[in-house]
């Protein structure tokens, strides 16, 4: 398996220089700084790509080329907004960029509630409280509907939080929701979020899911033509949200996923912590059912609660069994070897590590700190090491 570092350029305080002592070969990069649905221009993606390999490393993986939100909602006419993205790719596969990992979550990225949990003997981490998102939902943003998304318990919690908590509690909470999106955007204020749910209004599973079907039927016959594996993330959380469906959850999801386009081009990102999320989800039993469409893997582990919360474990001590889960990964790495596949190496990345020692107050992207990462990868590495003498 080739180790590779989530990186994001300029605006990372983490150096390629800092990235070089992990001994990880490989980059996670994309170009965060263009607007959703605009051309990645050649002469960008050269730079970036020059700086990378100026350094040292592969650019193994792009995370992520972004999906327009008007594609999601399926709004007007997509011609342009397709014909960019196309135009991109091609320019990446001219670059050497083959892997493209993205994701088909309506309006958010992943979601947490806190980015700085404490952890047991020292460190933070990033944790998803079930009853502060039920607070955020039914009191901060008024959604009613939201009643019915969370069990009485949690709700009652809810109440109870955000009737003690201060405006600069609430301004945490909101902080936190918002810190999954990437890039260099600005996050939504409660009555931004307010307004852009709303061109969500009556939307449902089965809209999203046709609505991504034609994303697949627009962009996958192109990556046949180009040489380039796309590899979709599942949902963060693994749950609707915020009143919006999510249809990258579960197993079945993924079997929709991958029968819906039956193409090596339409692959997976297998997230074992996204689908660890997820009580109802055998991580390395998904990986199985469909390892030889696994084109890059993030390695994490969480912790969960019966109310739905859950928080990053580290790598090794969540609920996924990680040792089981690699064995899947090496044996398909293995398999594909045997097959004459010059591309057999499944790329994988350490995912949102614990803030530990000089991590913190450093202000690397929330989950992307240097030391948490490292042990993550070393731990991650051992257990690689140790499994490939049987594969």
């Amino acid at each position: 398996m080739q180790e590779t570092w989530r990186w994001y350029g300029a605006l990372d305080k983490i150096t390629l220089a800092d990235v070089a002592q992990t001994a990880a070969t490989g980059i996670v990069n994309a170009l965060h700084e263009i607007p959703y649905g605009e051309v990645w221009k050649a002469e960008q993606i050269s730079a970036r790509a020059g700086e990378i390999r100026a350094a040292g490393f592969d650019w193994s993986v792009v995370e992520s080329l972004p999906i327009h939100e008007r594609i999601k909602r399926g709004e007007g006419d997509l011609t342009q907004l397709f014909a960019n993205y196309r135009q991109s790719m091609a320019n990446l596969a001219a670059a050497g960029v083959q892997v493209v990992c993205y994701n088909f979550m309506p309006l958010l990225d992943w979601t947490r509630t806190d980015l700085a949990a404490p952890v047991a003997r020292g460190g933070t981490c990033l944790r998803f409280e079930a009853y502060r998102m039920a607070a955020f939902e039914i009191h901060m943003l008024g959604r009613t509907a939201a009643e019915d998304d969370y069990p009485e318990d949690v709700r009652k919690r809810a109440a109870i939080w955000f009737q003690r908590s201060s405006h600069a509690d609430r301004d945490s909470l909101l902080h936190a929701i918002m810190s999954g999106l990437p890039g260099a955007y600005d996050r939504y204020d409660v009555d931004g979020l307010k307004q852009a749910l709303t061109l969500y209004d009556g939307f449902d599973r089965a809209a999203l899911r046709a609505n991504y079907k034609r994303f697949l039927d627009e962009v996958i016959p192109a990556a046949e033509e180009l040489g380039m594996r796309f590899c979709v993330h599942p949902d963060d959380p693994p749950r609707d949200i915020l009143g919006l469906p999510r249809i990258v959850s579960n197993a079945d999801d993924i079997d929709w996923i991958m029968s819906s386009v039956d193409s090596n081009a339409n692959g997976l990102t297998l997230c074992s912590g996204s689908l660890g999320a997820n009580p109802a989800n055998d991580v390395p039993a998904i990986a199985a059912a469909h390892a030889d469409r696994i084109h890059f893997a993030h390695l994490r582990n969480v912790r969960k609660d019966p109310d739905g919360a859950f928080e990053e474990a580290a790598h090794l001590e969540g609920d996924t069994d990680m040792v089981a889960l690699i064995k899947v990964l090496l044996s398909e790495e293995n398999r594909r070897r045997n097959a004459g596949l010059s591309d057999h190496n499944i790329p994988f990345r350490p995912d949102h590590g614990h803030e530990l020692l000089t991590d913190i107050g450093q202000g690397a992207f929330p989950g992307y700190p240097m030391i948490g990462r490292l042990r993550g990868l070393a731990e991650l590495r051992g257990v690689i090491s140790a499994l490939s003498h049987g594969v």
